[in-house]
């Protein structure tokens, strides 16, 4: 196979299309671990008192998780642009 076809072959290929996808879902995931395990430890340390700490888990989740998920995406974004460019 030459060069000139895996270049028109690449070009045709969907894969990258769907990388914004696995970045908000593996930053989310990451998000969602990060917070959870916080969580988890800081009701094993001090149990009783669970209303705050649900609430404050409950945003402490969300937040992290878009930020995580924001962050990965504009990190492939980037990538996919370098790669880009580099293909021109």
């Amino acid at each position: 196979m030459s060069l000139e076809a895996i270049y028109e072959r690449n070009l045709q290929h969907r894969a990258h299309r769907a990388g914004w996808l696995r970045a908000a879902v593996l930053g989310a995931n990451d998000g969602l671990v990060s917070t959870a395990s916080l969580m988890i430890g800081v009701t094993a340390a001090n149990p009783g008192k669970d209303t705050f700490l649900i609430t404050a888990g409950v945003a402490a989740i969300a937040a992290g998780a878009m930020s995580m998920a924001v962050g990965e995406y504009v990190s492939v974004r980037s990538q996919n642009d370098v790669e880009e460019s580099d293909r021109q």
